[in-house]
């Protein structure tokens, strides 16, 4: 099911994450694109049973990022999250795991603007983000890196990297130098087409590429999916070298046991509502979590 953003401009095509094939050179002119206008957002979660939010309202106060109680879905009249909460602090690596279908990129879509929220709030830095266009989410410090189509398989990595500051052309050189230091063979194959890379490489070049644009916040959607097991743990050792460079990440994995070993907090989806949350560490200990997803979540990935 297309998520909507094959849709978008290429401009947009450039931030949002889902890369098909570069803007128009220098020069060259778009149609201008006129913003939708906000949309009235109404609850249809009628017959949802209400949940104790207690321990995120508490946690979530002053938080980075923040959504409260999101509905969204991609079809009229059917909700994929139900009141779905999330918060994440300053510098913190946060995991979303759960079943397939469970809503884990539906929510990090739904924060990017990939879907639209039908109710409930998102907010970043207090500041309400809610349907806003994926640019000016980029604008603002988001960055987002979808499972697939992630790089510009034509052109080389420098390229790829070049679309990441598409909006601030100037801050090249030195947003280049913050991403190899955390990518040193980034570096390295600069010259290489994009599309000739490992996978483990080309999810380096999809994170570098949303990092050019100095986000606050780093969406992953299921970074390690596709990959071979030698592969998935370098993802997840990327993942964490973003997080050290200063970066808050929110990582959707199907990998859950690896998602929780790494992951600060952690969050536990089921049919697009919060069922467990805890520190990853208290996670992947839970008799519960473990009976109910670690043991399924393990022979899927």
């Amino acid at each position: 099911m297309s998520d909507g953003t094959d849709k978008l401009p290429a401009r947009e095509q450039a931030v949002s994450g889902k890369l098909t094939d570069p803007p128009p050179a220098d020069g060259a002119t778009t149609p201008p694109q006129a913003e939708a206008p906000a949309a009235v957002l109404i609850d249809d979660t009628a017959g949802v049973e209400a949940v104790d939010r207690t321990a995120h309202l508490a946690g979530a106060e002053g938080a980075l990022l923040r959504a409260d109680e999101v509905v969204a879905g991609y079809v009229p009249g059917v909700n994929i999250l139900n009141r779905t909460d999330l918060y994440v602090r300053e510098s913190e690596l946060v995991g979303i795991i759960g079943p397939n279908g469970a809503g884990k990129s539906t929510l990090v879509k739904a924060i990017f603007g990939l879907v639209r929220i039908r109710s409930g709030r998102v907010t970043l830095r207090g500041e309400d983000i809610t349907n806003l266009p994926t640019h000016r989410l980029v604008a603002r410090g988001i960055g987002y890196v979808p499972q697939i189509n992630n790089v510009f398989p034509r052109l080389t990595v420098e390229e790829n990297l070049q679309m990441g500051t598409f909006l601030r052309p100037k801050t090249f050189r030195q947003r280049m130098d913050f991403v190899a230091a955390i990518f040193p063979v980034l570096a390295a194959r600069r010259r290489q087409r994009a599309g000739s890379l490992s996978g483990g490489e080309r999810q380096m070049v999809a994170m570098g590429r949303a990092l050019m644009m100095e986000p606050s916040v780093l969406l992953l959607d299921e970074p390690s999916a596709g990959l071979s097991p030698v592969l998935q743990d370098e993802v997840f050792f990327q993942a964490k070298q973003v997080n050290a460079a200063g970066v808050t990440v929110v990582m959707v994995e199907q990998n859950a046991r690896r998602c929780l070993q790494i992951s600060q907090r952690a969050y536990v989806l089921d049919q697009g509502r919060n069922a467990y949350t805890g520190t990853g560490a208290d996670l992947i200990e839970d008799p519960k979590v473990i009976e109910l997803y670690l043991g399924t979540l393990a022979k899927a990935a």
